[in-house]
């Protein structure tokens, strides 16, 4: 791409959380199951953006910490998102690839650091001659967006919720939403069956325990039973809208996160004392009981943590956050 890669300094050599072959990217050669791209932090800071190819006519794009897919018909261009910043640099990694321009554009959900720049390609590939871009976006994406007087570019397509497939040239999209969702109400994973490559934003990044609050998860509740969900589907490369390439082995790892994440919540409860306030009518408030009991928790079930998953990147930034979370769903589901 003719970027040159630095070495950000003092940046730590990256741990594998399960295990995989770190490899260059590449905009020709198949990712192969259990490969992960190599250095990817120090690539997110130091280059604009790279591609690499997932399957026969599948593409994961990162730029700015933000990932996407994109998928070379026949006639044009898929675009799953167009991420903040980013519309430049995607354009610039799908002609990488190909001439054509894009002709749809996929909204996973209606948060707008994924869909913001939409308009940006909307314009680039009128100006290549397309007459119309098709919008794609699910029912409740679509009504999310109206009710919420939603700026951006509106679908000009809706498939039903929560299930529905449509065709883009030679590639059927299937489309399952989550009933219950975790990261919020009108997400759902886009399926290219053909390429079995599923993009789903925000509920899991490859090779890292869960993301800050989960992914900045509206309901932890559900944060489980969507990660199965996603891992039930027939797919090789997930692309989650941050981090590296997914595969069916972070499902496992995740999932074994968890698990160990409700033991040490569970002792955590029984070790670290509720509402330890000498005098709380300083504070006129009762939240000084939840407060300092659920900073002291966070810390004692990271120290729990820590030597099993210490040396996984994020842990440190978001091991609190899922301890605070998973203990306030225990208080408030019996």
């Amino acid at each position: 791409m003719g970027h040159t890669h630095h070495k950000v300094a003092g940046a730590a050599p990256a741990v594998s959380s399960v295990g995989a072959k770190y490899v260059e990217p590449s905009v020709t050669r198949i990712l192969q199951k259990g490969e992960k791209i190599n250095d990817l932090f120090n690539r997110n800071v130091t280059t604009p953006y790279f591609v690499q190819r997932l399957s026969e006519r599948a593409y994961f794009f990162n730029g700015g910490f933000y990932t996407t897919t994109f998928y070379v018909g026949e006639t044009g261009v898929l675009l799953l998102d167009a991420p903040e910043g980013q519309a430049k640099n995607i354009l610039e990694a799908i002609a990488e690839v190909t001439n054509l321009p894009v002709t749809t554009i996929v909204y996973s959900h209606n948060h707008a650091d994924h869909i913001i720049s939409a308009a940006e390609v909307i314009e680039a590939s009128k100006a290549a001659g397309v007459k119309e871009v098709r919008i794609i976006a699910s029912k409740k994406t679509a009504e999310k967006m109206v009710f919420l007087q939603c700026k951006l570019p509106a679908p000009t397509e809706t498939i039903a919720w929560p299930k529905a497939t449509f065709k883009f040239d030679n590639v059927t999209v299937q489309f399952d939403g989550f009933e219950r969702a975790a990261h919020c109400d009108d997400a759902g994973t886009f399926l290219l069956v053909e390429e079995k490559v599923v993009h789903l934003p925000d509920l899991m990044n490859g090779d890292q325990p869960p993301f800050w609050r989960f992914g900045t998860a509206e309901n932890t509740v559900y944060y489980r039973s969507n990660i199965t969900q996603l891992g039930d589907l027939d797919w090789i490369h997930h692309v989650g809208g941050h981090g590296n390439v997914g595969g069916k082995e972070d499902i496992a790892f995740v999932k074994q996160y968890l698990d160990d994440l409700d033991i040490a919540v569970a002792e955590g409860m029984k070790t670290v004392k509720f509402g330890g306030v000498e005098n709380i009518n300083e504070f006129n408030n009762h939240a000084a009981l939840m407060v300092p009991w659920l900073s002291s928790l966070s810390k004692h079930v990271v120290d729990l943590l820590r030597p099993k998953y210490g040396q996984f990147y994020g842990f440190e930034f978001s091991g609190p956050s899922h301890a605070e979370m998973v203990a306030l769903s225990a208080i408030s589901y019996r």
